[in-house]
């Protein structure tokens, strides 16, 4: 069975480090490592953007935490889900589940949105 690739883009780093003082993980699980654009077979262009900007945070307060980015000028993905960064999950809970997090109980803004240097990127 193939593994579904994924392109997107990953956090520069030094800029991650830095996303991590400024937002504390609130659960165990700390993930902070990418923003997903769409599936390789067939999805948009990634957009040639080499810099996101935090505009929200999203908790469902069950284990799932992400922060909402701006990729391009637009928090819209080409699927109608939201760029976002998977931030913290409790055990149990999976990466994907922030897409129904922010869709359910969408998110509170960001004072002075921080930008955060990416780097296109795909994986498995």
């Amino acid at each position: 069975m193939t593994q579904q690739v994924w392109l997107g883009w990953k956090l520069d780093a030094e800029h991650r480090s830095n996303l991590l003082d400024r937002f504390p993980p609130r659960y165990c699980n700390t993930i902070a490592d990418h923003v997903t654009h769409g599936p390789a077979d067939g999805s948009s262009p990634v957009p040639d953007a080499d810099r996101a900007v935090v505009i929200g945070h999203a908790d469902d307060g069950a284990g799932v935490e992400a922060l909402v980015v701006e990729v391009a000028g637009s928090h819209r993905r080409p699927d109608g889900g939201t760029y976002h960064i998977t931030w913290s999950l409790e055990p149990g809970r999976e990466a994907h589940e922030s897409n129904d997090a922010i869709a359910r109980y969408g998110w509170e803004d960001v004072e002075d949105a921080p930008s955060v240097k990416l780097v296109k990127a795909r994986w498995p």
